[in-house]
C-alpha cells in the first residue's frame, strides 16, 4: 500500500511541475509520475547539498522537494533538446 501512495505522490509532484513548467500538455501521466519521483531523488541531493533536509515523508515539505526536483529535471531536458 505504502509503494501506492508514494506513486501518487510522485505523479501529484511531476504533475504541479509541468504546470509550472508549462509542459503539462505535452507529457502524460506516466511522464509525470517518472519526473515526480525522479524529481524527489534530484530535489533531496540538492536540499542536501544546501544543508537543508530533503524527503523526510508524505507532508507539503517533501512535495515542495519533489516538485522542486522535477522541475530541476524538465529545465535540463529542455536545454539537452537545444542542444542536439
Amino acid at each position: 500500500m505504502e509503494i501506492l501512495f508514494w506513486i501518487l505522490f510522485g505523479a501529484l509532484a511531476g504533475w504541479i511541475a509541468s504546470v509550472i513548467m508549462r509542459t503539462n500538455s505535452n507529457q502524460g501521466i506516466i511522464m509525470d509520475i517518472f519526473l515526480g519521483i525522479a524529481g524527489a531523488l534530484v530535489g533531496g541531493f540538492i536540499f542536501d547539498l544546501f544543508g537543508a533536509p530533503g524527503i523526510s515523508g508524505f507532508n507539503i515539505w517533501s512535495l515542495l522537494v519533489a516538485v522542486i526536483g522535477a522541475a530541476v529535471l524538465i529545465y535540463l531536458g529542455r536545454l539537452l533538446r537545444r542542444s542536439a
